[in-house]
């Protein structure tokens, strides 16, 4: 019998239920919906979750599809899902929880006795940590963005090569292989000696139809790969980022961009420009250095300093 929560599932069954975090503000229960799906035959056991960032959907609709497809029956060893992280922020369509004001990716290993998010993180880690591998689904916010892996525990960490080959497998076509900041999950679960990578599903204000069906493939990807189901996976070469460029404007006024996500950039070429309201050129912005055009703003209106859009660069292929 594997337990996640309410959750109970014996070998061959799957099993849906709540994982308390704790209590809303009218003192009642709060619980993430989870899953286990508990396979028929013996092997590893797979964590996903989805929304710790609770404006970033693509997770989510990448789990209500692949869930209710897995057969128990065909399956070896067990997923253990986390359908919504960030409850709070989810429930007001916001990017960090409302309650504690907090980013719930920066948030991991998590506090058991602290504030909100940490008590949210520290519950999903324990759950966590019982995996093998772990797939944390996040997307660009309200950015338009490529669809990527992220391999955030670093280039010299012990478990690099083991989230390379993850991300690989899972298969989006691009890779940003760049140490991230504390409290993700992709750094924490990495140093308690679990493969973790956080796919960004492109970026969208709801549902992005084409990102979730990416997302969809890449679990799939993953289950085979890793002998979860039958069947193969033929690795393809992903093309790799090892960081950003990212640009601000150096002037207010309305940003028009001039290259698309996922077009190659070359050092000196014209990423956007800056006019004014009424069309007229105030500020032309080129490229420091070779790259990828991997994300942008969504709105055109932009202050000075104001975030536009990143290249990434530092390229290669694996």
């Amino acid at each position: 019998m594997i337990t996640l929560g309410t959750a109970s599932a014996a070998p061959g069954e799957m099993d849906v239920g709540r994982l308390e975090v704790g209590e809303s503000r009218d003192g009642g229960s709060v619980g993430l919906p989870v899953a286990v799906i508990n396979g028929a035959s013996s092997g590893e056991t797979l964590y996903m979750q989805a929304a710790s960032d609770g404006d970033e959907l693509n997770g989510v609709g990448v789990i209500q599809r692949v869930v209710p497809q897995l057969d128990p029956a065909e399956l070896s060893g067990a997923i253990l899902v986390v359908g919504i992280v960030n409850y709070h922020a989810f429930q007001v369509a916001q990017h960090r929880n409302p309650i504690d004001d907090t980013k719930m990716n920066r948030a991991y290993p998590g506090d058991e006795r602290g504030t909100s998010s940490e008590r949210i993180a520290a519950e999903t880690f324990a759950a966590a940590r019982d995996a093998d591998l772990i797939v944390d689904l996040h997307q660009g916010s309200t950015s338009r963005m490529i669809d990527e892996v992220r391999v955030r525990c670093g280039r010299h960490h012990r478990m690099h090569a083991k989230c390379l080959r993850l991300a690989k497998t899972f298969g989006c076509g691009y890779v940003l292989d760049q140490k991230g900041p504390d409290g993700q999950l992709a750094r924490a679960a990495p140093d308690a000696g679990i493969p973790t990578i956080d796919p960004e599903l492109g970026g969208c204000v709801g549902w992005d139809e084409e990102s979730i069906e990416k997302g969809v493939r890449g679990v799939y990807n993953v289950l085979r790969g890793y002998d979860f189901l039958d069947g193969d996976v033929e690795l393809e070469a992903q093309t790799r980022a090892r960081g950003f460029d990212q640009y601000g404007s150096p002037v207010g006024g309305l940003v028009r961009f001039k290259r698309d996500l996922g077009e190659r950039v070359s050092a000196g070429d014209v990423v956007f420009e800056v006019t004014d309201v009424f069309g007229t050129l105030k500020a032309r912005v080129t490229a420091d250095h070779d790259g990828i055009f991997w994300r942008a703003r969504r709105l055109p209106q932009v202050a000075s300093g104001e975030y536009v859009c990143s290249v990434g660069i530092d390229l290669d292929t694996y």
